[in-house]
């Protein structure tokens, strides 16, 4: 995400002012003086962009030196390496520098240690490093404090914390070409967050002028999408601010882009969400999963990304946007409708990573590739382990519907292609609560009973009689649409003696809640990476958040982790796709058919908790 940087002007002055430090050190030292002309060159590569060879160039003329002259030169290569994208010779050359006795380099290093952890997708401590920093009182270093805050408060989503430093910057700057171009670069860093659908939040703040900021922003994105309707809104939003300090940026970086000139063509992921409407709330958190993705990735490979509301457009209509804007990859739709139009467009595209399956039997075309968090994978995963723990034969009992169809045709196809085979299969309706005649007809405990019944009437006297359950089957495959649902299922099961068959059920049927789980004691299901914080990366993206956010960041759901992952699948699909990705939702890879199949983890309730289960073990069935 772009950020109020210092401007050209200010930049350049304060090089000519390393320089003129550095050469008069130089000179001091005796024969080792460094020519003017090599610092010189140094400053050329930098302000044309070839940040390597500067950082290279700032390191040669710091060998040269000594003392504080030296450590300036190393900051300043710390940071041209990170202008690079490189920062882990970014972090060597802060190391080397660290050890400064000047105050002013020591703040300097430390600015530049929170701009690389930032590089390095670290965030949360970015910010916490940063807000622990005394607030320097001279120009220069403050402007730098102001705009290293303002990108780490943008980078953990503090967008109104990031205006007010983008506000505080503005005095410590030295002309005012410089302070338009800082309202410039902060309009520019609420417009890209508004295009990849942040949450702004204008009303939650108090102050007028951060408040107009923050509504700026998504305005300034409708440039991209709905050229048609900035005029309007600016001028909603001209009458709410009547004297607001952004109306000297308005009409180079909103209206007229807005009105006279199409969207800006560039690279980018097109990110296809239904990000306002009845679906708004399950889209922003596959949305802030993604960009949390997006946040934690090196600042320097980060793909450019932008969002498209399929609530306001149609389907053919934002891949058309997308492809004509420049768009590489596009990611979405989400409903399964919606993909089903993505896989019928036929103009030119990019390739489209869909975050849902087509259905069955429907062919997907050239480069479309789908990704969901599909019951029916967990079911031929359930279906693998079963017979590769020799339980070959057993039955079925699914919700009846289209969902409970869908499952066990996987299941039967997945265990079928496995060696296995179905004894039977059967449907009830979760909303009846009592299951016994299906459960009792699947078990052909109602045929134990009629033997009973004629061996009592053989012998004319009553016979003590406990029914038996069929005996040709090994498991129970009994996937639930819900927690609740399966809680009245498991007991039910047990009570007709099939408490010592190991029993199976999607991720659906588990919640944490050790109290009312009890119920589900024995049973079997696989579950997202994400869900048991279990793995580097899970365990990293918990502590992100709960950095960032305290205990309230940790409580993001499936959808999150499906947002995160979809990022990672999305930057592999230009090269071909990755072979494996170990992600929040699962060990993913593309199978033949260009969809992604998720290896999951394995465990079994006990006293009302999750018990993980190591990979291809058994398990004991339960009471």
């Amino acid at each position: 995400m772009w950020v109020p940087r210092t401007t050209d002007c200010a930049r350049h002055a304060a090089l000519l002012a390393i320089a003129a430090f550095v050469l008069g050190a130089c000179t001091a030292s005796g024969p080792r003086a460094t020519p003017a002309p090599s610092m010189e060159r140094a400053e050329q590569l930098a302000q044309g962009g070839r940040h390597p060879d500067a950082a290279r160039a700032f390191e040669a003329l710091a060998a040269a030196a000594t003392g504080s002259a030296a450590d300036s030169l190393r900051l300043r290569a710390a940071r041209e390496w990170l202008a690079a994208g490189q920062p882990d010779e970014a972090g060597r050359a802060l190391t080397a520098a660290q050890g400064t006795a000047d105050p002013a380099l020591g703040f300097e290093a430390k600015l530049i240690g929170v701009e690389l952890r930032l590089a390095r997708g670290d965030a949360a401590r970015a910010w916490a490093e940063i807000a622990a920093l005394p607030l320097p009182s001279a120009g220069p270093p403050a402007a730098r404090y102001f705009e290293v805050r303002g990108e780490a408060a943008f980078a953990t989503g503090r967008y109104a914390e990031g205006v007010r430093a983008a506000l505080a910057r503005e005095p410590f700057l030295p002309t005012p070409q410089a302070r338009f171009a800082n309202r410039s670069g902060l309009l520019a860093a609420l417009r890209t967050a508004a295009e990849q659908g942040a949450r702004l939040a204008p009303a939650a703040e108090f102050d007028p002028i951060v408040r107009g900021w923050l509504e700026l922003g998504p305005i300034a994105a409708l440039a991209a999408t709905q050229p048609g309707a900035v005029a309007s809104a600016i001028q909603g939003w001209r009458s709410r601010y009547p004297a607001h300090p952004a109306y000297d940026v308005l009409r180079t970086d909103v209206e007229l882009a807005g009105t006279q000139r199409p969207a800006e063509r560039a690279a980018h992921i097109a990110l296809l969400l239904p990000v306002s409407g009845r679906l708004a709330g399950a889209a922003s958190q596959v949305r802030d999963g993604f960009f949390t993705a997006w946040y934690q990735s090196p600042a320097g490979s980060r793909p450019r990304v932008r969002v498209y509301d399929t609530a306001s457009m149609s389907v053919p209509d934002a891949i058309a946007r997308a492809g004509d804007a420049g768009a590489t990859v596009i990611v979405g739709p989400l409903l399964r409708e919606a993909v089903v139009d993505a896989a019928q467009y036929g103009g030119p595209r990019p390739p489209v990573l869909a975050l849902n399956f087509l259905g069955a039997g429907e062919a997907a075309p050239e480069h479309f590739y789908q990704f969901a968090l599909s019951p029916e994978n967990e079911a031929r995963s359930i279906a693998e382990r079963l017979v590769a723990l020799g339980l070959t034969r057993g039955v079925a009992l699914v919700p009846a519907g289209d969902w409970g169809t869908r499952v066990l045709a996987a299941f039967s196809e997945a265990l079928q292609a496995a060696g296995g085979s179905l004894a039977g299969s059967a449907s009830y309706f979760p909303a009846e609560n009592d299951y016994s005649v299906t459960i009792t007809e699947l078990l052909r405990l109602d045929a134990s009973k009629a033997r009973h019944r004629r061996l009592e009437n053989l012998l004319g006297r009553k016979l003590a009689f406990q029914p038996r359950r069929r005996g040709d089957i090994q498991f129970i495959f009994a996937p639930s649409t819900s927690p609740q649902a399966a809680r009245l299922l498991r007991p039910q099961l047990r009570f007709h003696y099939a408490g010592d068959l190991p029993t199976y059920s999607t991720s659906d049927a588990y919640a944490p809640d050790a109290s009312a789980n009890r119920d589900l004691d024995g049973l079997i299901f696989p579950d997202m990476p994400w869900v048991f914080d279990v793995g580097p990366r899970s365990t990293q993206v918990h502590d992100a958040l709960r950095a960032a956010w305290g205990e309230e960041g940790t409580a993001r759901g499936k959808l999150f982790a499906f947002g995160y992952d979809a990022l990672q699948l999305a930057v592999a699909l230009p090269s071909g796709g990755a072979a494996s990705i170990d992600g929040l939702t699962g060990k993913l890879h593309f199978d033949d058919n260009r969809r992604v199949r998720r290896e999951l983890v394995w465990a079994q309730i006990a006293d009302g908790q999750a018990r993980l289960l190591p990979e291809g073990a058994s398990a004991p069935a339960g009471p």
